[in-house]
């Protein structure tokens, strides 16, 4: 069988232009497949966050930002971490069970802490992602009940929460707080965002 006649200026053109299409693809996936990796923004915006507590008094409440979201510190008084006796009846979830938002098998306790101290919690309400007001004084007050013993009020729907951020019964709130991981790094230095398992 006779080979059909190919003109070479038309083969050379043919070559040529698949070169350049294949070219310019590799051209035009290398920008696209890089914009998959992480930018460095959102590596700082996922990355671990130390914080000093060493001025933290008792009864005192610090916020700091973790991924977007506020994390609350507070270092508890004698007194508040005997309300959470009181308060461990009332509470919908006492000991933690509830998987919307796993607790750390170190914060699997009364306190929902690693000491028993300092509490450490994501101030969003598990309900609709509000972020619940502090009502630390025990006693009545509006929304509260009369034997309230100190904790959080969501005030969109009325979630309560006890000092360990143990949602209370019959509340719209499904879950606790989240407690987020995180690990010592010294007595007065906590990193939130990381622990001794990641």
């Amino acid at each position: 069988m006779a080979e059909p006649n190919v003109d070479p200026a038309r083969r050379t053109w043919l070559m040529i232009t698949c070169g350049a299409g294949a070219v310019g693809g590799v051209a035009t996936a290398v920008p696209f497949v890089a914009s998959f990796t992480p930018s460095e923004r959102a590596k700082a915006a996922g990355a671990p966050v130390e914080v000093d507590v060493s001025a933290l008094k008792p009864g005192e409440k610090t916020v700091v930002e973790w991924r977007g979201k506020p994390v609350w510190i507070m270092r508890r008084t004698p007194a508040q971490l005997e309300s959470l006796k009181k308060s461990e009846p009332q509470v919908a979830d006492p000991n933690s069970e509830r998987t919307q938002y796993p607790t750390p098998d170190y914060a699997k306790n009364q306190w929902r802490s690693i000491k028993p101290e300092l509490f450490v919690a994501v101030g969003i309400c598990s309900h609709l992602g509000c972020s619940p007001s502090d009502k630390f004084t025990p006693g009545p007050q509006p929304s509260l009940p009369d034997d309230w013993v100190g904790g959080f009020l969501c005030p969109c729907h009325g979630s309560t929460f006890d000092l360990a951020g143990r949602v209370f019964k019959n509340k719209p709130a499904p879950d606790n707080l989240e407690v987020p991981p995180h690990m010592y790094l010294s007595d007065n230095s906590l990193l939130i965002g990381e622990d001794k398992k990641a």
